[in-house]
């Protein structure tokens, strides 16, 4: 017999909901998982007089925390005649990225995950001052050593067990800000990346409810001289992984600022509070961008990718996702196939 946990993303867009199940015995596909159930008027998702919601499983990871054959399973939401609810953002990326012109492009993911470790009883970063600050910013970034760096185990914690489940976790580093912390995901291939991206903040949200710290995706966690926190997002298709693929990325571009305000309006709540044009950020109002520095082999005609530094992702995943994927594969700015 294992343990099964679904998990969900709740009602607010970014709260992680989760419960578990006893089955009979080791599942590895998640279509061979049963359907379950819970009361959506609890989570915001449903009415009192109509509240249950239907849990499908999507994906399945390894459970770090019970091992074993125990898994965790990320699911979308669904009403009970079977109508996605407005927050399963998932549904309408899963029709985009299985579309035959996105399977062609082999679209490519890599997210970097900011996020800040709060005290539990203060909500004030851990490592900092009781109602005090630590010296300006600088030392900190990357930093070794316990007058920088705050929060390490957890932060090593969240990364062993990520590689436990299966999640294509790149990497973890200390941020500007001291207390805050960055994982990177990929680069991993169209929807999955959204699937592991969500399974690695369940897994931070339960190691840090075990250390009974706060983990925050706040923008702008601390107001004034210190940096926020984002989930920059570098994407690439195939065709810009080619020969020429430089000026497909500047069309690519060009497709993006066309729609600038429409996307950061999906990108998540409060980035008008990080995104200022100061702490290494761009007005939230201009959209620019620059070809950064590159390795000798992208300079050299390797292998690009574009990267999208406005993109909070409090919100679902799908919204920066299939942002660029409509913006690069179609010039069109009506309606099309791609458009859920």
């Amino acid at each position: 017999r294992l343990i099964l946990v679904h998990y969900k993303v709740g009602g607010t867009g970014m709260d992680v909901r989760s419960k578990a199940r006893t089955l009979p015995g080791p599942v590895d596909d998640p279509s061979k998982l049963p359907k379950w159930n819970f009361d959506g008027s609890s989570t915001g998702q449903a009415t009192g007089d109509d509240s249950e919601v239907i849990l499908c499983p999507q994906a399945i990871f390894k459970d770090p925390f019970r091992r074993g054959n125990n898994i965790l399973v990320i699911c979308d939401c669904y009403a009970p005649n079977g109508e996605p609810i407005p927050s399963n953002k998932r549904y309408n990326a899963a029709r985009i990225f299985g579309h035959p012109d996105v399977k062609a492009e082999e679209p490519w993911y890599g997210i970097e995950q900011e996020y800040t470790l709060l005290q539990k009883d203060t909500n004030w970063p851990i490592g900092w001052p009781l109602g005090g600050y630590p010296g300006p910013q600088g030392p900190y970034y990357c930093a070794a050593g316990a007058e920088k760096s705050y929060g390490r185990d957890i932060v090593d914690a969240h990364y062993k067990a990520c590689l436990y489940a299966g999640i294509n976790i790149g990497g973890i580093n200390a941020e500007v800000m001291p207390g805050q912390w960055e994982f990177q995901v990929g680069p991993s291939v169209g929807i999955s990346a959204g699937d592991e991206l969500w399974a690695a903040r369940y897994i931070l949200e339960r190691i840090t409810e075990i250390a009974g710290v706060v983990v925050s995706f706040d923008p702008k966690p601390i107001p004034g001289e210190w940096n926020g926190a984002g989930a920059h997002t570098n994407y690439s298709t195939k065709s810009m992984r080619s020969e020429g693929g430089y000026e497909v990325i500047k069309k690519a571009i060009q497709k993006l600022e066309a729609r600038h305000m429409e996307h950061i309006a999906a990108y998540g709540e409060g980035n008008e509070r990080r995104l200022t044009g100061r702490h290494e950020t761009a007005d939230i109002n201009t959209f620019v961008w620059v070809r950064r520095g590159e390795p000798r082999r992208v300079g050299a005609g390797g292998p690009r990718h574009r990267e999208g530094r406005q993109g909070l992702l409090r919100g679902p995943e799908a919204g920066v996702q299939h942002g660029s994927l409509r913006r690069h594969l179609h010039d069109r700015r009506d309606h099309h196939p791609l458009q859920g």
